[in-house]
């Protein structure tokens, strides 16, 4: 019998597992192939909706799911935390035990670490966990007026566009307050321009301009005072705020890390187009787990997903895989509370973002309902 190990639970463990399946449903039926996916909870958790959940647009129970629904049932779920890949061994042990594979498929995502900015998990907040955007909620809720800075703390990131995202929204959600008169938003960025894509700054600056918006580029913040409310940066500026929205630092999943097989982030190098794991036949990485140069983002994952699914299917059918991954990425970009633009690209095509409207974001808002349709790799 082969074995099939898929580590994590995420968009792209689920949906490497849900695409895998009818590809090879015979040789599941014989016995000829066992698919299991390992995840250190029973639960998924939608994170793009903490962006709307930290507003009061959705609820906790709305972004989250039991991976026994999502799951094929054809796949043998567990419930455990791996704490290390023996690659030479091709096992993953876990804390109650271990599993041998043929071929071992990545996708232990991201994670954030604010404690590796002095003084952010004391004076800021963010929304890029459950803990962190349940925290930003009832400030937001509470907030009377001051200045709010939005500061990207690290690159890279999951979800890229949602910092000028969470600015947008911030600003209608205080007008809708009558406190926008009263408020002072400041987005910052490491690097010297907005974001790091030319077509997006193209749209997105000037309509910060209009909004009142300010910026500042070059911002690398190394600490926070979180007794004075202040931001100091690489730069040696400092910056005030009465609320901070970081989007902290960011790294590849402990066990990537304790394995060896990471980077000095945790990433885990991979082939850009076949989505190998570098020096390693017999293993894939997808999703935010890689060191690819590509947005850290669930449509990235799902067009991940679709490759490793039908390179794996191939290599168990005996044939030579040939699918690659052309580097596709699709995001939603929120710029208000009821519009929405959006930018698509790859390897080889540019994002070229069309103006914002009311129906690009009421598709956005149809897709949050509708995407555990997609984890049950159906959408």
């Amino acid at each position: 019998m082969k074995r099939v190990v898929i580590l994590g639970g995420g968009v792209a463990g689920t949906l490497t597992a849900n695409y895998l399946v009818p590809k090879i449903k015979e040789r599941i039926k014989n016995e000829e192939v066992q698919i299991t996916l390992i995840s250190d909870r029973n639960f998924q958790i939608y994170e793009p909706g903490f962006l709307y959940m930290i507003f009061n647009r959705l609820g906790e129970g709305e972004l989250k799911r039991n991976l026994g629904e999502l799951v094929d049932p054809a796949v043998q779920l567990v419930i455990d935390r791996a704490t290390k890949i023996d690659a030479d061994n091709s096992r993953v042990v876990t804390e109650n035990g271990s599993y041998d594979y043929d071929y071992l498929v990545i996708a232990t995502g991201s994670r954030v670490v604010p404690e590796e900015i002095p003084g952010l998990k004391e004076g800021g907040h963010w929304f890029y966990n459950l803990e962190g955007a349940t925290r930003l909620r009832e400030a937001l809720a509470k907030f009377n007026g001051g200045k709010i800075v939005v500061s990207v703390m690290g690159i890279p990131h999951k979800c890229p566009v949602a910092p000028m995202e969470v600015t947008f929204i911030l600003h209608d959600f205080l007008r809708r307050r009558n406190l926008r008169d009263k408020s002072e938003l400041l987005y910052t960025y490491p690097i010297n321009k907005i974001f790091t894509m030319d077509p997006v700054v193209e749209l997105i600056q000037p309509m910060f301009d209009e909004r009142g918006i300010q910026y500042k580029t070059f911002f690398n913040p190394i600490e926070v005072d979180a007794k004075n409310r202040k931001v100091i940066t690489l730069e040696g500026e400092e910056e005030s705020y009465d609320l901070l929205i970081a989007i902290p630092p960011h790294k590849g999943a402990q066990v990537i890390i304790d394995s060896g097989l990471g980077d000095k982030g945790g990433w885990v190098p991979t082939d850009k187009y076949t989505l190998r794991v570098d020096g390693y036949d017999n293993m894939y990485a997808l999703g935010d787990a890689t060191n690819l140069p590509v947005s850290k983002a669930g449509s990235v994952a799902h067009f991940q997903a679709e490759v490793v699914a039908e390179n794996l299917a191939a290599e168990i059918e005996g044939i030579e895989p040939t699918a690659m991954f052309n580097g596709k990425a699709f995001c939603f970009i929120e710029t208000g509370w009821e519009e929405a633009t959006y930018i698509w690209f790859d390897y080889f095509t540019p994002p070229r973002p069309v103006l914002p409207s009311k129906f690009v974001h009421f598709v956005k808002m149809a897709y949050n309902k509708a995407y555990w349709l997609t984890a049950r790799g159906l959408l």
